[in-house]
């Protein structure tokens, strides 16, 4: 007898392919071959997120996280490969179903015996409530915070990332658990009884109740009767348990596993082949069962050709083994090529309409502004334009980061809009030698299609890369753009090789890994204005410098006061450490962190980053007795910090910083 795998190829070639494709992409081995590839985001083709995007949408007229309309276009194509065929998506494609299909293999290889729950036993329809539960859970977390909350739920999410990504790491844990232990000692126990993708695909089986149970929801809000949201949600996971477990035959699916009860000889062997223990050979006809993928296990375990895959009733020959397969494939690639097409907002919002002449109101687009890419950057832009007079709406679409802005034009413009929203931009390529090098040049060139402040440090990188003696360049808002370049005085630089750098299509970058990261750019540039500028390296050093401090607050006879006056009068001091690196943004973005952390230390009135005497950025500790030097470096030595968040969330973390030579005490 032929194995499984050679008599059911097509599945095993989807199920494996996929996994291994998975395995290729988010381990990062595609980038050791193909240098300049993204790294791989493992939600990019989730179904699960787009169903739970579209909800959000629904509910909430937003997006939640970085989820776009190709998450949400193939989570619409699984719902109707359900509801025609059958559940697809986990017979062929699934990864946590494929592991699941190869833990219930290696324990059949190794000779353990699996616990039995029957289905329909009360053990079997009491587990199964626990993914119907999970997904009110899932979607109502998901709707209401605008982040998806099935990554804490999501055993291939957290082994993707290595459980590095958006989770919380004891709930990955204990899913990871179950589905490894649950799916060894019992087939398939993720898929039947946690998995909240498989309650929604069992319940889309019965879609004629669930669409009934919207329409009546539906009309008695028409007549006055407002039922929120969730209550349907509620309702609809309520009802899809009971189908499951009382009806458990979809009777609206056009393709079946079919047996010829003519040709069977009932010896069983399609039942222990199903991997969900489905009882196929008392079935008569066409198999229906609530748990069927069509995964053709069946149909591959029968010598005697009586299981075939059919429309209804009817079996349509062994070549019909193909077709589920190719309905997988081909729905993943209509999904993959509209929603690379179409996008919906991430966020739709608009504010202060009341007496404004909405038809008066004109709009425009700012692309790419690259800090808006997810849910939470959408509502931080959105918070901003608010403060703009004039302004009364926008739309973000993360997926090509493009804004859609809402204006009244007898207020404002586009051009006062874009500067009110202009963030001005310093980004460092290289450093001067203080040594040898005592003035620096600076030209000026205008740009356009540069609206976001990441946009300088790419183009920076690529100043960087061209090899040229370039120190800095900064930003100042105007149409087109001011871009500032300070460079050696030896160093010369035209239009046509700045024009040359600005329009490169791409920032090829380098990684330390070996691979190279491709950032596709937009840039043009408009001119080279003419003149330039000699400034004392120092003043250009002191100019691109970003200063930091952080004063505290400290208990007094009459409330709270700043510390420097608690401690006014008495000798004050400085506990410095100099480094070149302090000014990189590994440093400086735990800043706050550390200042946070020594602040609670009786006598430290601040902390600072400047330049010392040296031009070299030195972080600066002031304080007073009774702290002293060696209390100091301890606090900057200790391991967890503990940061103050509010009041009442005081939290011990891992240190974020590290020291390895003390510094100096000087007079403040």
């Amino acid at each position: 007898m032929k194995s499984p795998v050679k008599k059911n190829w097509p599945r095993y070639v989807l199920q494996w392919g996929a996994l291994a494709a998975i395995i290729f992409f988010v381990t990062g081995l595609a980038r050791l071959i193909f240098t300049k590839m993204e790294p791989a985001d493992p939600e990019a083709l989730c179904p699960m997120g787009g169903l739970e995007a579209l909800t959000t949408f629904l509910v909430k007229g937003s997006l939640p996280c970085s989820m776009s309309s190709l998450q949400i276009i193939l989570g619409i194509c699984l719902a109707a490969a359900v509801i025609l065929f059958s559940k697809l998506f986990c017979g062929y494609l699934c990864p946590v179903g494929t592991v699941e299909d190869l833990l219930m293999k290696l324990r059949k290889g190794i000779g353990i015996k699996a616990i039995r729950i029957k289905n329909g036993s009360i053990a079997d329809k009491a587990l199964r409530i626990v993914k119907y539960i999970l997904v009110f859970w899932i979607f109502y977390m998901t709707a209401t915070a605008s982040e998806l909350f099935c990554k804490n739920l999501d055993p291939y999410y957290a082994i993707a990332t290595g459980f590095k990504g958006e989770i919380t790491l004891w709930m990955s844990i204990v899913t990871v658990t179950f589905l490894i232990l649950g799916g060894f000692i019992v087939d398939m126990f993720w898929c039947k009884y946690l998995c909240p993708l498989g309650a929604i695909s069992n319940s889309l089986k019965f879609w004629a109740w669930i669409l009934g149970i919207t329409v009546i929801w539906w009309l008695l809000g028409l007549i006055g009767l407002h039922l929120p949201w969730w209550v349907l949600l509620g309702v609809l996971c309520l009802a899809g348990y009971l189908l499951e477990i009382l009806c458990g035959k979809p009777k609206l699916q056009v393709m079946h596993v079919v047996k010829n009860d003519a040709l069977c000889t009932g010896c069983g062997l399609c039942n222990k082949q199903c991997p969900y223990h489905i009882n196929i050979a008392e079935a008569k006809g066409k198999v229906e069962c609530v748990d069927c993928t069509l995964c053709g296990e069946c149909v591959g375990a029968c010598s005697k050709k009586a299981i075939e895959i059919g429309l209804n009733q009817k079996a349509k020959g062994g070549a019909w083994k193909f077709v589920p397969a190719i309905i997988t494939i081909v729905l993943l690639c209509v999904g993959i090529y509209i929603g690379g097409k179409t996008e919906l907002p991430t966020i739709n919002e608009e504010w202060n309409m009341e007496n404004v002449d909405a038809g008066a109101l004109k709009s425009f687009d700012i692309e790419p502004l690259r800090s808006v890419k997810c849910f939470g950057s959408s509502m931080a832009f959105k918070g901003k334009l608010t403060q703009i007079p004039g302004t009364h709406g926008v739309k973000t679409y993360v997926g090509k980061h493009r804004v859609h802005i809402t204006y009244d034009p007898s207020v404002t413009s586009p051009e006062k809009i874009q500067e009110a929203i202009f963030v001005p931009t310093k980004f460092k390529v290289s450093a001067p030698d203080l040594g040898s090098v005592t003035q620096v040049k600076k030209v000026t060139i205008r740009t356009e299609s540069m609206p976001d402040k990441m946009d300088l440090n790419n183009f920076g990188m690529q100043l960087r890369l061209s090899g040229k003696k370039i120190y800095g360049v900064e930003s100042e808002f105007g149409c087109p753009l001011y871009i500032r370049v300070y460079m050696d005085p030896e160093e010369q630089a035209d239009a046509k090789w700045f024009k040359q750098i600005v329009e490169k299509k791409a920032l090829e970058m380098p990684l330390p890994d070996g691979t190279v990261r491709t950032t596709p750019l937009s840039f043009k540039f408009v001119e080279m204005e003419e003149g330039e500028e000699l400034i004392p390296v120092e003043d250009y050093v002191r100019h691109m410098f970003s200063p930091f401090k952080a004063e505290f607050n400290g208990k007094y006879d009459d409330g709270i006061k700043k510390r420097a006056l608690v401690y006014e009068g008495k000798p004050q001091f400085k506990y410095e450490i100099a480094d070149a690196n302090y000014e990189k943004p590994v440093f400086t973005r735990n800043l706050p962190f550390l200042s946070n952390h020594i602040s609670r230390e009786e006598g430290v009135i601040g902390v600072y980053l400047n330049l010392n005497e040296e031009l070299t950025p030195a972080l600066q500790i002031r304080f007073a007795a009774p702290c002293t030097e060696a209390r100091i470096w301890e606090l900057l030595n200790e391991d967890p910090w503990t940061i103050t968040y509010k009041e009442d969330d005081v939290r011990e973390e891992p240190a974020k910083l590290s020291f390895k030579n003390p510094g100096v005490v000087k007079p403040w």
